[in-house]
């Protein structure tokens, strides 16, 4: 058996020797399997290339650096690339996944499942990022259908079928759950507790997030166009009961103005809302407008220790 750990790096020159330091402590532990680790480099403005470039004397360690910030989902595609083990698991730069519990992660892989990711529980964050966390929950149940009991995670042991799936996927907006989801619905969830953040902080900024948020939520669902067409014939129903009892009260009403200002409030809301569908309709078709123009999903500047 060989495992492939895929390790997308931004901002964390201060903390991927550790984590591969943890991996070669704990992957040890069991010499007869072969393992590597593919670290790739998302244009990150620190001097995370120079910590990686360190540390691939060591050929265990591949290298991938891309020529541009591309987010995290589509450097785990490029990780994935590159990948030849059986079993591929992708976890974070920053120190907080369990590297310690590997084994326990992919032990559910031996028995029939394809998916294997760590269920942290409820996690101490602030409220800002525990709304996110919801509404990506609410998102994904009744957009991409993932089960209810299902937790996603940052720590994820997969088969490499599943990966070799996830590859033939190769429009630039990337979003791995989504791919998950499509590929099997074999997942399993292992139990574990995150470790506490020592250096730095979350690289997910509120933009970041909120255009992770609307990749998922446009990706591999046209089910917000759906809603639209719902919500648009609702409104149209409430306009015309509206205007109805607009016209009945201007013939029985002492003040005959009243009804017309709440239908203008009525057809205020109606054009807000129109707008903002055809917002939501707008990035579709500009989702559509950069695939067929094959906009690459990265750009690999150079390479470590790959042939």
């Amino acid at each position: 058996m060989e495992i492939s750990i895929v390790i997308p790096c931004y901002r964390s020159e201060l903390t991927i020797e550790s984590v591969c330091n943890d991996i070669f402590r704990v992957m040890d532990e069991r010499p007869s399997v072969k393992y590597e680790i593919i670290a790739v480099n998302d244009c990150s403005p620190d001097g995370v290339q120079n910590v990686l470039d360190h540390l691939a004397v060591d050929h265990r360690i591949k290298v991938v650096e891309l020529a541009k910030n591309v987010g995290k989902h589509s450097a785990l595609m490029a990780g994935f690339r590159y990948a030849s083990g059986d079993i591929v698991i992708c976890l974070d730069d920053d120190g907080q996944c369990p590297v310690e519990n590997i084994w326990q992660l992919i032990e559910p892989l031996s028995h029939g499942y394809d998916v294997s990711m760590a269920n942290y529980g409820t996690k101490a964050q602030s409220n800002f990022k525990n709304f996110g966390s919801k509404m990506n929950e609410f998102m994904m149940r009744t957009m991409l259908h993932k089960p209810n009991l299902l937790k996603f995670s940052n720590f994820t042991a997969m088969k490499a079928f599943v990966v070799k799936k996830m590859l033939e996927y190769d429009n630039p907006f990337t979003y791995v759950n989504g791919l998950l989801l499509q590929t099997t619905n074999k997942f399993a969830n292992v139990p574990m507790k995150e470790k506490e953040r020592t250096v730095g902080s979350s690289g997910y900024t509120f933009k970041k997030s909120l255009a992770l948020w609307i990749n998922g939520l446009t990706a591999f669902s046209f089910k917000p166009l759906q809603l639209a067409y719902y919500i648009g014939m609702g409104l149209l129903a409430c306009d015309g009961i509206a205007l109805l009892i607009c016209v009945l009260l201007q013939i029985f009403a002492s003040n005959p103005y009243w009804p017309f200002e709440i239908l203008g409030m009525l057809m205020a809301a109606g054009f807000g809302i129109l707008f903002l569908f055809l917002g939501l309709l707008g990035e579709y078709v500009g989702r559509i407008y950069i695939s067929i123009n094959n906009i690459p999903q990265y750009v690999v500047r150079k390479t470590v220790n790959i042939e």
